[in-house]
């Protein structure tokens, strides 16, 4: 393994790597140009409803293993929260009907056949035609490969893709579906039970993997912006940060920032440029008792409807079209909904609306088409991040993923 290495970034790739390389006894630096570790993926006390949310509502599955063996390593895997197997409870605000969609944990579905199961107005036939997608083309899109109609997919194979894709499906890429596919249902339900971070992300995913590094003698500078990299002779031989600059003498650099920065550092750098908004919603309330965890939600605004101690959040996946709606419009429009499926008020309580313009990259094939390997052309620089090729979406689990490439990738080197 090299001397020492410099991870540019501290979002969950940069996390990853770190807490890998640490692990195996490697000197790391985390370089963050932000006051606070985490990236998209990390809490903070908000003012308004003087309570600590999380950016974004981030749901892992069971089967997301980089992602379970990074918390492990950390030591935080117990603090999430879910059901005991692989259901979830969906509502349409159409109808006003109800129902649980529950698997079975093997990987043969039987589940599919038993009406009480699987979502209701749907026949064992509609789920099986959804398998030319476990194999599909890296050009065409999923309404491409298969059937974009009918009640199993407005009512569980789209709200499905838009989470997973952040992308419409008319538009989202079959071969990162597929992948999904393959990762989740494929596998079987031991594969999909839901699990959230109760207490929030940051008290997960990022302040264990702080002390893990601090336990391993790995130093983390915040404040600290990479402005440009030396490159001399097909290595990377210094680190501009402006006021500072770093000579990496035979240290690897592990650059994990978005897309456009990694663009504007790095030359002849191709990466995915177009992007898809996600807007969550916080309200400041208990949750009644008995209400679901995680809720599905179809023909309505919200998606999916999430519990948490003191607090109802909502999340809207490709939600680019609500983003110059007034926030106070918005928090009305979306608390009706939320009221509605939990059986609250109507009064709109405290509440918080966050959104992020440029959450992922649009996981279109053309985007996905544009997404970098992890290697470069120079021989010390490795790339890491969910936009980075790691064959997933742009998940927690891609990003974790991406991290631990790179990191395996300067111990073979």
């Amino acid at each position: 393994m090299p001397r020492a290495v410099h991870v540019i970034g501290a979002g969950l790739a940069g996390l990853a790597a770190a807490v890998r390389l640490a692990a195996r006894g490697v000197a790391v630096v985390v370089h963050e140009a932000a006051g606070a570790a985490g990236g998209r993926c990390r809490s903070y006390h908000d003012p308004l409803l003087d309570m600590v949310i999380d950016n974004g509502n981030h749901l892992l599955l069971s089967g997301n293993h980089a992602a379970l063996a990074y918390l492990e390593t950390i030591g935080s895997a117990g603090g999430l929260a879910g059901p005991p197997a692989a259901q979830f409870a969906f509502m349409d605000l159409a109808s006003g009907e109800r129902w649980t969609l529950r698997m079975n944990a093997g990987r043969l579905p039987w589940w599919i056949f038993d009406r009480t199961r699987r979502v209701p107005g749907t026949s064992a036939r509609d789920y099986l035609s959804f398998a030319r997608l476990l194999y599909p083309s890296r050009t065409k899109t999923v309404c491409a490969e298969v059937k974009c109609a009918g009640t199993l997919y407005q009512r569980f194979a789209r709200p499905l893709w838009l989470a997973a894709l952040n992308t419409e499906p008319k538009e989202a890429s079959a071969s990162l579906a597929g992948a999904v596919l393959r990762e989740t249902l494929a596998a079987g339900g031991k594969a999909c039970r839901p699990l959230i971070a109760r207490d929030g992300l940051s008290e997960i995913f990022v302040a264990p993997a702080l002390y893990f590094l601090s336990e391993h003698s790995a130093k983390v500078v915040f404040g600290h912006r990479l402005r440009a990299l030396g490159l001399t002779h097909g290595k990377v031989t210094t680190l501009d940060f402006g006021d500072d600059q770093v000579v990496t003498d035979d240290a690897d650099v592990i650059l994990a920032v978005p897309p456009a920065m990694a663009a504007a550092l790095v030359p002849g750098l191709a990466a995915p440029t177009q992007f898809r908004a996600i807007v969550n919603a916080h309200f400041r309330l208990e949750p009644p008792a008995g209400l679901a965890p995680i809720t599905g939600i179809v023909n309505g605004t919200i998606e999916w409807l999430f519990t948490f101690p003191g607090r109802l959040s909502v999340t809207i996946s490709a939600a680019d079209r609500l983003l110059d709606i007034l926030r106070e419009t918005l928090a009305k429009q979306l608390w009706q909904e939320v009221a509605t499926v939990a059986g609250l008020p109507v009064a709109l309580p405290p509440w918080q609306i966050v959104r992020e313009r440029r959450a992922t990259f649009a996981a279109t094939p053309g985007e996905n088409a544009k997404r970098p390997a992890a290697t470069t052309a120079w021989s010390n620089l490795r790339l890491a991040g969910d936009w980075t090729n790691t064959g997933l979406p742009a998940t927690i689990e891609g990003a974790i993923r991406s991290g631990n490439r790179a990191a395996d990738l300067l111990a073979r080197s």
